[in-house]
């Protein structure tokens, strides 16, 4: 658990005359404000003497929530990644500050490790700190089955922001709120981002664009893009960030991929007591943009193709990004139960992953899991500590078959968990919501009804590939070829244009890359793909060295 000592540093008077070199030095008066509640890209502010007060505007008012003294810096992760500071910084005393303005702030982190060390730590400490005490001045207001209102508070858990969701349902607060703010119930779900802005029934892609998450312009250009911001695509973006090559990583979702919604990663070298997916992705996310990486969620890809020596990736709303180098990481989309209008359910009772949102929305009543795998596992053990009951439903006759041995043992011996195998979920039943399902027997062919209103499927997911071009050559279930799974002719068919075969991860199409679970031939493991996003940086600066060396000897 983050302690309020972890909040916070202070800088020795030696360290404060190094900092001087990157910022300007100010004298204010009490009162003046410094960093303006809801400003994009803030500064980073370090006060010297007189101290400065934080304000924030939460469901109980505008709150002083933390003051700086001399040799201390305000701010959250949003001072590092440039998204909305959702706090308020006045001088709350006559003194003078350091002021480092964000790009600057950026390069000090990226060039000096000691300083980086110091800033990136309490910064995630600060961000941990306001989740864990339930300070948050994002507030969503809205029914627990809203589907717009799980797909709100989804995006907000996986990009980390800290927020409060209230349901009118469940008392007088939410009346309250929208009352304060000229709202009403027919407006809802909103979102209220402190007081700088409220957004009235907002797709998932303004909220993200309100908060700063995604600010890339039309035409960026970057030396390596990112499509894919699971294991295998941070991994990328930090090894190639940390390199010197600019970075720009996109993710239909956020960051994290499937390995994100699991909620406990055991088998994942140096964390003996686990990890959850969550938190490896915001981990990697930080560490990425604490090398410049500039990582963006959610944002779809739509298409790529050939732009000179470069390639042009089309994102879904019209915008287009430049590069000669593009690792796809892409990863699987999951899979659905095969019946007839189960999408009118989902974020209404079925859901694909198991975190502390889903658990917090199915808080003491029955559940089912379907699914044999690992993450079907881990899920069912987590859903059984605040469940009053987990059924495990899977096709197969034993969940040995595709199970580790100790998740299995576990399932086993929870009083919370029932095991059913062989059977498969046949027919759901509600209105607007899950209300119940009917199960069959493979061996019996037997039915039976289950009142169970929360569902969770674990089954295995199809590559995510849709987007690339049909020239490039995948396997029969549309698994990205690459290296020497390419055959010659289906080079040749490809266009490949180089005296050279396709390196390890490099797919038909020169200088792009696959890795993770979107590649022919990976291990599904999160293991694997941070191995591959890591690996395949090497051969990204051998092909962009090949660009520069044709381009130089075409000028000579």
């Amino acid at each position: 658990m983050t302690s309020r000592a972890d909040v916070n540093h202070n800088f020795t008077d030696a360290e404060l005359d190094e900092l001087k070199a990157f910022g300007t030095v100010e004298s204010h008066k009490a009162g003046d404000v410094l960093v303006e509640e809801g400003a994009m890209a803030p500064d980073c502010i370090i006060t010297l003497s007189g101290h400065t007060d934080i304000f924030a505007s939460t469901d109980e008012g505008r709150k002083r929530v933390g003051w700086m003294e001399h040799g201390q810096f305000a701010g959250d992760l949003s001072v590092l990644t440039g998204q909305r500071h959702l706090s308020r910084v006045e001088m709350g005393a006559d003194g003078k500050i350091i002021r480092i303005a964000h790009a600057d702030f950026q390069r000090l982190i990226a060039g000096n490790s000691h300083y980086s060390d110091i800033f990136v730590r309490v910064l995630s400490a600060r961000r941990e700190f306001s989740k864990h005490r339930g300070f948050a001045v994002t507030i969503i207001i809205g029914a627990a089955m809203d589907r717009s209102v799980y797909a709100m508070r989804d995006l907000l858990m996986k990009h980390g922001v800290a927020h409060r969701w209230f349901d009118p349902a469940d008392g007088p607060v939410a009346g309250h709120l929208l009352a304060e703010r000229g709202l009403t119930e027919d407006q809802l779900p909103v979102a209220i981002l402190g007081a700088a802005e409220v957004l009235i029934q907002p797709t998932p892609e303004q909220l993200a664009q309100a908060l700063g998450l995604d600010l890339l312009p039309d035409g960026s250009t970057a030396d390596v893009l990112v499509v894919g911001s699971g294991p295998g695509g941070l991994a990328a973006a930090v090894y190639a960030a940390s390199e010197g090559l600019t970075v720009i990583a996109i993710d239909a979702l956020a960051p994290g991929g499937q390995a994100g919604t699991s909620s406990k990663i055991e088998n994942y070298l140096g964390f003996p007591t686990g990890i959850s997916g969550n938190e490896l992705a915001r981990r990697a996310t930080v560490q990425a943009q604490k090398f410049g990486a500039r990582l963006v969620s959610p944002v779809r890809a739509a298409s790529i193709g050939r732009d000179g020596d470069a390639y042009c990736l089309h994102l879904a709303d019209g915008r287009k990004l430049r590069s000669r180098a593009v690792v796809v990481s892409s990863g699987a989309q999951y899979q659905r139960l095969p019946i007839e209008g189960i999408e009118n359910y989902e974020g209404r009772g079925i859901y694909y992953g198991a975190t502390p949102m889903e658990a917090q929305l199915c808080s003491n009543a029955e559940v089912t899991v379907v699914g044999s795998g690992n993450s079907a596992g881990q899920g069912a053990i987590y859903l059984a500590g605040v469940a009053k009951k987990v059924y495990v439903i899977f096709r197969r006759k034993s969940l040995r078959e595709t199970m580790s041995e100790y998740l299995v043992k576990r399932l086993e011996e929870h009083p919370n968990i029932e095991i059913i195998g062989s059977t498969d979920v046949v027919a759901l039943r509600g209105e607007g919501q899950l209300d119940g399902l009917t199960y069959r027997c493979r061996e019996t062919g037997a039915e039976d009804l289950c009142d169970c209103k929360f569902l969770f499927l674990f089954l295995g997911a199809n590559p995510n590939t849709g987007w690339l071009p049909k020239e490039m050559v995948c396997d029969e279930k549309g698994f990205v070829k690459t290296g020497t799974d390419i055959a010659p002719l289906e080079l040749v068919r490809a266009g490949w244009s180089l005296d050279r075969m396709p390196s390890r991860f490099e797919t038909s199409w020169p200088r792009i890359y696959a890795v993770g679970d979107v590649r022919k031939g990976s291990v599904k493991r999160v293991a694997s793909s941070v191995g591959e996003g890591s690996v395949v940086v090497s051969d990204i600066h051998q092909a962009l060295a090949e660009v520069i060396a044709d381009v130089s000897s075409g000028a000579s």
